[in-house]
């Protein structure tokens, strides 16, 4: 075996992940199990597959390996150490410039999937993973969708409720700027430490934006100018007015962004905080 299962980590698209040692190297690295029996679109794992193979950027969780272990399609990953974006907004707060640092590190990732015509589908706190040395990656490719030249847009829907644009709720046929409006609710997640109207059951996050439009911060004065605009920008409804993520990685907010090694101690003050809560 060419890899050795250390500990269960959670459960992503499709699979479960777990933290693995590689027998050869020694390194760590996260392999998902994909029950292929079970999985009823197998063409899903298929297009997983061939698009992290053909994807690989350093803010994306990279592609190592894959094969077959007892009637399952293992994939083995980077392993990061940080835990995910959304442990840290929930066991500490971040200041403008560690938000500016995280969205300019996950902007980059998105405009190279968009440059490569791939939509990520499924932007959320939890799917953006952190290591211990600053570095801030785009996980979970389980919905991602490969566009052609010919095909730029999907009618599917597909995504994560609370995060979802407002054209995938209403199944219009939708581009790659699904994903920046994802990402402005992360942004809303990191300032707020809550998904807006997530609380508000059994009404939908989605019908609430049709009702009251964009979400707004709920103590705006608190925050920059500065920061405000970029979540604007992110979370226009209507998506021809959205900006995209080449366009937002000249934003003020993102190209004063420091560098992403000055996220190590927030990322590692959470993951004390989180190893407390657990003892």
């Amino acid at each position: 075996m060419k890899y050795t299962e250390l500990e269960y980590i959670g459960r992503g698209t499709f699979g479960d992940v777990c933290r693995a040692l590689d027998n050869a190297t020694g390194g760590q690295v996260a392999i998902k199990k994909i029950n292929l029996q079970e999985l009823r679109k197998k063409e899903l794992r298929v297009n997983e597959l061939m698009v992290m193979k053909t994807n690989m950027n350093p803010n994306l969780v990279n592609y190592l390996d894959s094969y077959l272990v007892d009637g399952q399609l293992w994939l083995a990953m980077e392993y990061m150490d940080g835990g995910t974006l959304s442990d840290v907004i929930s066991e500490t707060y971040l200041s403008e410039d560690e938000m500016a640092a995280i969205s300019r590190e996950c902007l980059q990732g998105l405009d190279f999937l968009h440059s490569n015509l791939v939509i990520h589908r499924d932007v959320k706190s939890s799917n953006i993973l952190l290591r211990t040395d600053g570095s801030v990656k785009l996980a979970d490719s389980g919905l991602f969708a490969q566009l052609t030249p010919e095909q730029s847009r999907r009618s599917s829907v597909a995504g994560t409720t609370g995060w979802m644009a407002p054209e995938v709720v209403t199944g219009q046929p939708c581009g790659p700027k699904v994903d920046i409006w994802s990402f402005g609710i992360v942004g809303i997640e990191m300032v707020e430490r809550e998904v807006p109207y997530w609380n508000e059951t059994p009404v939908l996050p989605q019908l609430l934006i049709d009702i009251r439009g964009t979400p707004k911060l709920q103590q705006p004065n608190r925050f920059s100018p500065c920061l405000r605009d970029f979540l604007s920008c992110c979370l226009q409804t209507n998506e021809a007015r959205r900006w995209s993520a080449k366009e937002l990685l000249q934003h003020p907010f993102v190209t004063s962004a420091k560098p992403a090694s000055t996220l190590v101690p927030l990322i590692n003050s959470a993951k004390k905080e989180k190893k407390k809560t657990r003892m």
